[in-house]
């Protein structure tokens, strides 16, 4: 373990972003690329597709465990060989994931992959924002950001590509180009700072118990919530339970404990805190978004998994176009003038979608994401900069440690609201239509009339055609009731962004040209 700073040689800051998104985009496309591959997964290991999806679950839980401990374990371990030990363990994971031949080698494999996998986004954040100077930031932000956006986008277009033209394995095998060119690039061009070297003090045991019983509760609650009817279900009552009081006691030992795994005193600096809480809910929104239109695109327009990955491809390329944009300009606006115009710009977007009927066509879902995509980069590269803007660099891999974290909560939290708020509305949308579907109203008689006598031409008898009939009456009423479900959720999360506006009037503007602690 190191014990003296390592000789940092001059590295061209931008070698050194290329080798820490390698790793980034890698991992980050691993928290999508395996949904579309699920059926075949569990087709494949004589496995349930319910039973597949802890593939997805022991994966988020095992990542977000590790993501808050990833500032102590990199100042514990040092920076650059826990930054290798990381990438080399997650391609090594990824490369066992495709050799599994049973579903528990297959779940133990992505804990593996997912405990690796956490600290590469903390990990990567708090390298690029140091070997950046403060005025360049943005634009190292917006060069990372785009690994961070555009990765869960192509992760279904990738994953329903290879499956289908390959096998399922193949998801995780791709990660082994990327997963060397990383740990290559890392050795040669990453050096921890004279500040990161092993500190003789005690390790917090207790506090890292408490932070994985919390947080692997509370995202499996997250992740099988829904599936399980929430809190009509025992065992999430019980879990919910687990999470809420092991949380509570980590937050008050990591108070007072002199040498805490998460230092939460961070959250003392308003502008970090509100970003935090910003990052929070850019989180929901982003991922709760990004699991509404494949299956709105899929159930209600009836298109393929591989085509409704490349139908949403218009956003990573908004993102794509507008980030490096922002990232140029940033230094010369007040960033919360910019995070202002990202909101409204991704609320309108989101507002836009809920205009969507069941005649839509590519072009009506084209030029929402394609905005949508441009307003997230506005949102990433300012939130990010301003957010970190005030933390001294020695403490930037705990800060950047807790900023991922909350992303990735958000993300469950806004998954989870989003299937459940779904459901809720689909349910309730069934009942107010099927009030007005009378058997005595003249449109119903007129479609069930020429419902019937259509397959009563096509060689039914007319018993079984009156049975199709109402089916098929049924079925249309289930149909409108989804459609005006997605229409209800997608003009809430709009909602959702106009809503933490005012948050923005308690960050402060960075300073753009000096530190807030130790540089050099």
């Amino acid at each position: 373990m190191p014990s003296t700073p390592e000789q940092q040689p001059q590295v061209n800051p931008w070698i050194v972003a290329v080798a820490v998104m390698f790793a980034t985009f890698m991992e980050v496309l691993d928290t999508t690329v395996v949904n579309v591959s699920l059926p075949h997964i569990a087709g494949s290991l004589s496995a349930s597709v319910d039973e597949a999806a802890w593939a997805l679950t022991s994966y988020l839980v095992a990542n977000a465990i590790i993501l808050p401990m990833t500032g102590w374990i990199a100042n514990y371990f040092g920076r650059k060989r826990t930054l290798l030990a990381a990438v080399f363990g997650f391609t090594a994971a990824s490369f066992l994931c495709g050799l599994a031949t049973s579903l528990p080698m297959l779940i133990f494999f992505r804990v593996l992959q997912g405990a690796t996998g956490g600290a590469l986004q903390p990990l990567s954040q708090a390298v690029m924002l140091e070997a950046f100077p403060p005025k360049d930031r943005g634009k190292a932000m917006a060069f990372w950001g785009l690994g961070i956006v555009v990765a869960p986008m192509l992760g279904p277009v990738i994953g329903g590509y290879l499956t289908d033209n390959f096998s399922w394995r193949w998801v995780f095998y791709i990660n082994l180009p990327v997963g060397l060119a990383s740990v290559i690039m890392t050795r040669l061009f990453i050096f921890d700072p004279p500040y990161i070297r092993r500190q003789n003090r005690g390790v917090d045991y207790w506090g890292i118990g408490m932070l994985a019983v919390g947080v692997g509760a509370l995202q499996v609650v997250l992740d099988k919530g829904q599936e399980e009817d929430w809190f009509s279900s025992t065992w999430i009552i019980v879990t919910t339970a687990v999470a809420i009081c092991a949380l509570l006691l980590f937050v008050v030992h990591e108070l007072y404990t002199p040498d805490p795994v998460v230092k939460l005193r961070v959250f003392k600096n308003r502008t970090y805190a509100a970003g935090v809480f910003l990052m929070t809910m850019l989180g929901f929104v982003l991922y709760g978004s990004l699991l509404l239109l494949p299956v709105f695109l899929q159930t209600m327009l009836g298109y393929p998994a591989l085509n409704a990955g490349i139908a949403m491809a218009p956003r990573g390329l908004g993102s794509f176009l507008m980030m490096p944009l922002v990232g140029t300009v940033f230094s010369r606006f007040d960033s919360r003038k910019v995070l202002a115009v990202g909101l409204v710009g991704a609320s309108f977007t989101l507002y836009q979608l809920s205009n969507l009927n069941l005649n839509a066509g590519y072009w009506d879902i084209f030029w929402p994401q394609l905005i949508q995509g441009a307003a997230l980069a506005m949102l990433f590269v300012p939130l990010t900069t301003a957010s970190m803007d005030p933390i001294p660099k020695e403490e930037m891999g705990n800060a950047t440690s807790l900023f991922n974290l909350m992303r990735n909560l958000g993300g469950g939290f806004g998954i989870a609201a989003a299937t459940t708020f779904l459901f809720r509305r689909q349910q309730f949308h069934i009942h107010q239509l099927g009030e007005h579907v009378s058997a005595l109203s003249l449109p119903t008689q007129e479609f069930l009339r020429n419902t019937q006598g259509a397959l009563t031409l096509r060689g039914s008898s007319p018993t079984t055609a009156s049975g199709q009939a109402y089916g098929a009456l049924w079925g249309v009423v289930q149909r409108q009731a989804s459609m005006l479900a997605f229409v209800d959720t997608f003009r809430a999360m709009a909602i959702v962004f106009l809503l933490v506006l005012p948050f923005l009037f308690v960050m402060k503007r960075p300073t753009h040209g000096r530190s807030a602690g130790p540089m050099h």
